[in-house]
Parts: C-alpha cells; sequence; structure tokens
C-alpha cells in the first residue's frame, strides 16, 4: 500500500476502530487473493492460463500436428509416456514459448516453430515441458501455490491488525509498520513460490538431457534455444534481482545444459535429412498460410527453387493469386514428390476456399489414400464432397465425416454432417448434428436444446437418440 493511500485510509472522516478496520481487510484481502495464478508451467516462467480466462486460440494443421508427433514420439518414450496420448497444442501466438496447463497436453506456441531452425529446437523445447510432465510438476506446483498464499493471508491478518492498532492509538510508526509487514509477506510469498519455480525449472532441463540422451538425438538445439534467449534478455547478472525471475539466470541454465549436453555422444549428430525437410515445410506452410505476400516473397523469392520454397508460393498463389494458378503450382509440386499427402491436402484447401469444390474432393482423396490415420482430413474431404452439390455422393460424404468425427470433434465437421443429412431427408440425425456441433463449439445450452428436439425425431434407444441423451444429461466439470 502506497503511503498517500495510508494517510487517505487514516484520514477519513470515520472514527478509527472497526470501520477501519474492516475497510483495511477488506481492500487488503483483495490484494492477497490477486496473488492467485493458474498454475500453467511454462518453458520460461508461470503464466495465468489463457484457458482458465478464456480459449487459447488454436491452429489445426494435420501437416503441423503429425511433426509434432513425431518429434514428441521418441522424448515421450524415454520418459515412460509413450502410452499415455499426450497431445502436442499448436497455439496461434507469434512468441517463442511453450507451456503444459494439464497432464495430458503439451501446448506449443506458433512462434516457436517460425523462429526454430531446426527440429531439434523444437525437440529441445517439447522435451523440457516433458520433464515438466514426467515431474508431475503442475500439481506439485500448485501445491506450493496453496503454500504461498497461506502465507500472504497470514501476513495479511498480521499487517491489517499492526495498521488498526496504529490507527486506535495514533502512532504513523505502527500503521506505517503494519504497512510494510503486508507488503513485506507479499513478497515472502512471492519469492517462496518462485524459488519452487526455479527449482523445478532446472529439474525439467536435466530430464529433457535425460531423454534426449536416451533417444539418440543431440542436445544441441536445446542449447541453441537457450542461447538465444540470453541473447534477448539483455540483462547483466548484477542488475537482476534473482528474487523476482521466474526461472533461473539464462546462464545458469546455459552452463548447466551446456556442460550436460556436450558430455553426451550424440551432441554432434545432425537432424536426420528428412526430418529437416519436413521442418522446413511446415514453415513453409506457416508462413505461406498466416503472412501477407511481401513477407512471403521476402522469405521465398522466384530465385529459390527448393521444395520449401515451391510450396509456400503455391499455398500464396492460392491467397492472393488465382486458383488456376495456384493449381498450376501444387500440380508442379506434386509431379516432384506424389506420394506427399500434405501437398495434396494443401491443394485441397486451395481448391476448397477457391469455390471449386469438385476439385478439392479429388485432392483430399489422394491425401486420405496417402495418410489414412488423419480425421482431420478425412474430415475436409467429406466437407468438399458435400460441397460438390452431387446428391449422389452424400452417403459416402456422411461416411467420411462421421469416421473422421469419432476422433476430431470438429463444430465445422458436424454442420456439413448435418447438411449432409438434411439433403438426405433423415431430420432426426440433421438436428442430432446441430446440437453436436453447438457442444463442440461450446454452446452447452444450445446443445442440450438440439438434442432433445433430435430425440422427438428419433427412435428411442437408437445410437441417435443415446448420443443426443449423452448431450441432453451432461454436466460441464466444476473448476
Amino acid at each position: 500500500m502506497t503511503r498517500t493511500a495510508l494517510r487517505a485510509l487514516t484520514s477519513s472522516a470515520v472514527p478509527p476502530g472497526v470501520g477501519l478496520w474492516r475497510r483495511l481487510a477488506r481492500r487488503l484481502a483483495h490484494s492477497a487473493l490477486s496473488l492467485t495464478l493458474a498454475g500453467a508451467v511454462s518453458l520460461g516462467a508461470f503464466t495465468t492460463s489463457a484457458s482458465a480466462q478464456r480459449r487459447i486460440p488454436i491452429i489445426r494443421d494435420a501437416e503441423v500436428e503429425a511433426l509434432m508427433r513425431d518429434y514428441a514420439a521418441p522424448i515421450l518414450s524415454a520418459a515412460g509416456l509413450g502410452r499415455s496420448a499426450i497431445e502436442v497444442v499448436i497455439v496461434n501466438d507469434r512468441d517463442f514459448n511453450a507451456f503444459v496447463a494439464d497432464g495430458r497436453r503439451i501446448f506449443i506456441n506458433l512462434g516457436a516453430i517460425l523462429q526454430s531452425d531446426t527440429p531439434g529446437e523444437v525437440i529441445g523445447v517439447l522435451a523440457h515441458e516433458t520433464g515438466h510432465l514426467a515431474g508431475n510438476h503442475l500439481a506439485r506446483i500448485r501445491q506450493e501455490l496453496a503454500r504461498a498464499q497461506v502465507i500472504s493471508a497470514v501476513a495479511m491478518l498480521a499487517g491489517v491488525a499492526a495498521v488498526a492498532a496504529g490507527a486506535a492509538t495514533g502512532s504513523r510508526d505502527v500503521t506505517r509498520a503494519g504497512a510494510g509487514i503486508v507488503s513485506g509477506g507479499g513478497n515472502v510469498a512471492a519469492r517462496t513460490l518462485l524459488a519452487y519455480q526455479r527449482g523445478e525449472e532446472l529439474a525439467a532441463d536435466r530430464a529433457a538431457l535425460t531423454y534426449l540422451q536416451a533417444s539418440g538425438q543431440s542436445a544441441r538445439g536445446m542449447l541453441t534455444v537457450f542461447r538465444r534467449f540470453a541473447g534477448q534478455t539483455m540483462f547483466s547478472g548484477r542488475y537482476v534481482d534473482p528474487y523476482v525471475l521466474s526461472h533461473p539466470l539464462p546462464n545458469d541454465r546455459i552452463a548447466l545444459v551446456e556442460r550436460l549436453a556436450q558430455q553426451s555422444r550424440y551432441y554432434d549428430r545432425p537432424d536426420p535429412a528428412e526430418l529437416q525437410l519436413r521442418h522446413d515445410l511446415v514453415r513453409a506452410k506457416l508462413i505461406a498460410s498466416l503472412e501477407g505476400a511481401r513477407t512471403i516473397a521476402r522469405h521465398y523469392p522466384d530465385s529459390d527453387t527448393t521444395l520449401p520454397a515451391r510450396y509456400a508460393r503455391a499455398i500464396a498463389a492460392g491467397r492472393f493469386s488465382s486458383p488456376r494458378e495456384a493449381a498450376r503450382l501444387f500440380d508442379q509440386l506434386i509431379a516432384s514428390a506424389p506420394s506427399n499427402p500434405w501437398f495434396w491436402e494443401a491443394k485441397g484447401q486451395a481448391m476448397f476456399e477457391a469455390g471449386r469444390a469438385r476439385e478439392a474432393a479429388e485432392a483430399y482423396r489422394r491425401a486420405i489414400e496417402l495418410a489414412p490415420d488423419e480425421p482431420l482430413i478425412r474430415v475436409l474431404y467429406g466437407a468438399a464432397l458435400v460441397e460438390t452439390g452431387s446428391d449422389g455422393v452424400l452417403r459416402d460424404a456422411v461416411n467420411q465425416l462421421e469416421r473422421g468425427l469419432r476422433t476430431e470433434q470438429l463444430a465445422i465437421g458436424f454442420r456439413f454432417l448435418g447438411r449432409a443429412y438434411s439433403r438426405l431427408g433423415d431430420d432426426g440425425l440433421a438436428v442430432l448434428a446441430a446440437a453436436s456441433e453447438a457442444f463442440a463449439s461450446g454452446d452447452i445450452d444450445g446443445a442440450k436444446g438440439f438434442a432433445r428436439r433430435a430425440q422427438g425425431l428419433l427412435a428411442r434407444g437408437s445410437p441417435g437418440w443415446l448420443r443426443a441423451e449423452d448431450i441432453i444429461t451432461y454436466e460441464p466439470p466444476r473448476l
């Protein structure tokens, strides 16, 4: 509390005593409770989990997700989590970061992929976050958070008592001392929490190095990431209060990683060429899908004839040029690598967005033949079939959509499924699809309304009727 605010309270017309105590208690209690954190463990620091306040902005792309799964698989296996169905989720954020917010998912920012020149850099980040998962750091940090809140609350009560006593006796020294207790208690709580977190970050670093060693991979990429962060901090150690840092000092972490990484016989092992190419293709896809035309041209000029550059220019043509030019560039690209499902999938997306549903459906069909275990592509294939306007493909569209939606509960997929059922004259399943779309979008009340309507159109006890019942009886988990 500032001295001005304290004077305003003590000079109030309300007599010192109970009234002042209550007002101070309310203000200070609110301040102390604001210490609460959501408990997300991140690469750099504790952050308030976006999912606790709002939906985390997620990017869904089959190619990017497949690459992240392949990056994570050997790490998760080395950590004993290979059978735990851990997901890697891509967050639409240009900052370089990654975090775990529960025991089932690793969130990695789009920026971490875009800013990493090699697979090893991203793999090092995933290895670090896996260290948090395997160490159960999230649950443990929540316990430490509760402990820190107790420290803060005790200090608050002691400080409030001192402030009230000072106000009652007219002693400004006692009043100032009480305010200092409140402020100091909050600092003690924060430092206790951050000291604990520094230990967890170092533990995750050590675990990551162990996983990389066990999976026969170099930690050079992880070290590159740490050095990049150190170069960006622009801090000199003597000017930094180590207690206010949310993770160990960069030099401390670099020294540890460098020493242990260079002891590994795999330190000089390069990333496999095939993996590096996939990494470069994914970065090209992301840049071409998200950046403006000038930025794309700067990254991938016409003089660059590599496969990633050609991929980027084909995607950019779909966004900024004509469907015909995009199709031409994609066909040339596919001729170079006809068994690459992602080129077919990207062509399908370009044609779909250009309103060429038949061409999109054909491209998606080839993509799903080459990658039959990718439900995202299967949903897109089904949607393209619906968009062709041909009643003759509706049954196939329903089949593709139903198969894909068993794994990926995508609202847009349920929307096209509903359209297909409606055109087939199956109103009950069309309304059930609307219920599923609302549910997947987070509109639980709307989903329940559609589900009740669907039950009135479906045979009691049928699979569709039972799915509607599941929606009607669903209760959101209490946080």
